[in-house]
């Protein structure tokens, strides 16, 4: 009879959640390492010497500028509301996400050969209500127009018909804090100014 194999025991990280050989591949390893250096020492030895190369005040330092809880359990001042700075998104593989720029893009799409549909996209960025603004579009224009979630899941307005050029007007007389430099066209692939 073959013998019965036990299950592998894997050490997963506290910080990031993956195993702790594949922290390096993570989101950020840089919050990883003071864990890795305390709780599995053995797989990183370059984390070691460099931890005692720098001293254990620095770590201790690291520790508490990155906001991980300290060794007795008790969360950084950061975490408990300290001084709290501002929160930058990450996206998965570290990246920080960039801050959107405030601008309306008006696209015009041709379906069945004759038929136009525009699509507003960006109005929420300057404070309004999509749904009150679908209405206020479909009223002056006498179309259809409503919110959908477009392809990259943000919201938009689809209104009916050609009105391309008419609705530059109608959005900077209707909603004056949005400035006319900050339309933009879709025209031909290029991102091209309303002004």
């Amino acid at each position: 009879m073959a013998e019965k194999l036990e299950p592998a025991k894997v050490l997963y990280c506290g910080v990031c959640s993956l195993p702790a050989e594949y922290c390096e591949f993570g989101p950020d390893f840089a919050r990883c390492k003071p864990w890795l250096i305390e709780n599995a020492p053995d797989l990183y030895p370059d984390l070691l010497k460099e931890a005692n190369e720098k001293g254990v005040d620095n770590v201790s330092d690291k520790l508490q500028s990155v906001g991980i809880s300290g060794a007795d359990g008790a969360p950084s001042s950061s975490q408990t509301g300290g001084t709290s700075k501002e929160e930058v998104k990450r996206l998965p593989g570290g990246k920080v996400k960039k801050k959107e720029r405030q601008e309306v893009i008006i696209e015009k799409v041709v379906r069945n050969k004759r038929k136009c549909i525009t699509i507003v996209k960006g109005l929420e960025l300057f404070g309004i209500k999509l749904s009150d603004a679908s209405k206020k579009l479909g009223k002056k224009f006498a179309t259809g127009a409503s919110v959908v979630k477009g392809p990259t899941e943000k919201e938009q307005i689809d209104v009916q018909g050609d009105i391309i050029y008419d609705i530059v007007e109608f959005i900077t007389d209707t909603w004056p804090d949005v400035p006319e430099r900050s339309i933009f066209f879709i025209e031909d692939g290029k991102k091209v100014q309303a002004g």
